[in-house]
């Protein structure tokens, strides 16, 4: 996933359920100052606190994120690579971005490469979801 996140070009877009992995959230800057569009999308619940997540690192950095509130849980866990273009990859599967998702948990991840038609409807989904969801500045977050 890292070196996925390293090769985008374009765009990135995130949707997080948690998010806790220091690692990705330091890939996601690095494409962000390289000049990369990159936003998230991530669970009000989950991350309203700054402590024991890295939304607080993606905000420092200037990246745009926004939490869902209009699900009991916004359990998605999807990473668009530059969806526009032929190089589109599409990450899903119950990964969440998180150490114990890559250390301890059984967990399955999908990538798919190469798929522009699938990669604009996950990019046409995410930007449904960011519709609804409340651009955020700081934490802790209050509702």
């Amino acid at each position: 996933m890292l070196d996925l996140i390293r090769a985008a070009r374009h765009q990135i877009r995130v949707q997080a359920y948690a998010f806790t992995s220091r690692e990705i959230a330091e890939a996601l800057v690095g494409a962000h100052r390289r000049g990369v569009d990159v936003a998230v999308l991530a669970d009000a619940e989950m991350n309203r606190r700054p402590s024991g997540n890295r939304i607080p690192n993606l905000l420092a950095a200037g990246i745009p994120v926004a939490f869902e509130t209009r699900y009991n849980a916004a359990h998605n866990k999807v990473l668009l690579i530059d969806a526009n273009t032929r190089a589109a990859v599409i990450v899903t599967g119950s990964y969440n971005f998180t150490w114990s998702a890559r250390e301890r948990n059984a967990e399955n991840v999908l990538i798919v490469r190469g798929d522009r038609s699938l990669a604009a409807r996950y990019l046409a989904n995410w930007e449904r979801h960011r519709a609804d969801a409340i651009p955020i500045h700081q934490l802790p977050f209050v509702p």
